[in-house]
């Protein structure tokens, strides 16, 4: 593990998170950039901006080489669960559950 970088209390489901997450994960750090700047989902900016935060984290401990580094694991778990209250007919309400995730994201250098 040459550098993690986790955010916690993110407000998209951890199942839409992890769809994002299967495209990114085992490919070079400039490829998921691309990926992710081109993606359309909501999570992808706030991922890329995880993955810079890593990739900072890999100079900070001394692997200058950046154009070495992959994604080893892209990991998004729940997080609390806000759970809220829609009004419906003859007085009715049913719940509305907003998920929360927590994503890390692991880089390794790559063997060669």
């Amino acid at each position: 593990m040459v550098s993690k970088s986790v955010l916690k209390f993110m407000r998209v489901s951890p199942k839409k998170v992890s769809i994002v997450l299967e495209l990114i994960r085992g490919k070079n750090v400039e490829e998921a950039f691309s990926v992710l700047t081109n993606s359309r989902k909501k999570a992808s900016p706030v991922l890329a901006k995880l993955l810079k935060s890593a990739v900072a984290n890999a100079s900070e401990k001394g692997h200058s080489d950046t154009d070495s580094l992959y994604i080893k694991s892209a990991i998004a778990s729940k997080g609390p669960v806000l759970k809220r209250f829609k009004s419906r007919a003859m007085g009715r309400a049913t719940p509305r559950l907003k998920r929360m995730s927590h994503v890390t994201i692991v880089l390794e250098e790559r063997g060669l």
